[in-house]
């Protein structure tokens, strides 16, 4: 599969902005509340989408079910002036209900076939991890005693290696551990 160079710079922000909505100062799993919070705020956030859109694209997280991953893989390969119309995807991409009156609202503006075109690409990413990624979750699924795979289960897993990551590094930098 190739990824746009669109795509692949804004997947990792896209990442980035899903990591820093997961946890709070506590290290407590607050994302749904915080994507609750983004929701409630799409009418302001809209004004980002084109300047931020992995910012706003947030509020499509885990909204999409992707019914033929090739015409995904071409919109992922796809630059922005190319994308297709939204209504063009309704064979590969399925909203979930709750998503419906928010799309809806995306769609009243001017840009709004082109964001959900990047949401729903940057969501099936997500999905879609590279090898690098498949690996880090085999081994996640061999150290965890559950073998939870759901993607809740395998963000907090990833959450967690990077935050012991950053303890040990910060230990190495003669920091105490905030264990």
């Amino acid at each position: 599969m190739s990824i746009s160079a669109f795509f692949d710079d804004l997947r990792s922000a896209y990442e980035s902005e899903i990591d820093d909505l997961t946890f709070d100062s506590d290290g407590g799993n607050v994302l749904r509340q915080r994507l609750a919070e983004k929701r409630k705020e799409l009418g302001f956030l809209l004004q980002m989408m084109t300047l931020s859109p992995e910012m706003v694209a947030v509020v499509f997280h885990q909204a999409f079910s992707f019914k033929l991953p090739g015409a995904m893989d071409h919109l992922v390969s796809q630059e922005p002036e190319d994308f297709p119309e939204w209504g063009s995807l309704a064979d590969a991409v399925q909203l979930q209900p709750w998503a419906q009156s928010l799309a809806a609202a995306v769609l009243q503006e001017p840009m709004g076939d082109w964001f959900l075109c990047v949401a729903a690409g940057l969501e099936y990413l997500r999905n879609k991890p590279d090898a690098s990624r498949r690996q880090d979750n085999e081994e996640d699924d061999e150290d965890s005693e559950d073998n939870d795979n759901s993607p809740d289960a395998q963000e907090e897993r990833e959450a967690r290696a990077r935050e012991e990551a950053g303890a040990d590094w910060m230990a190495e930098q003669g920091f105490d551990r905030k264990d």
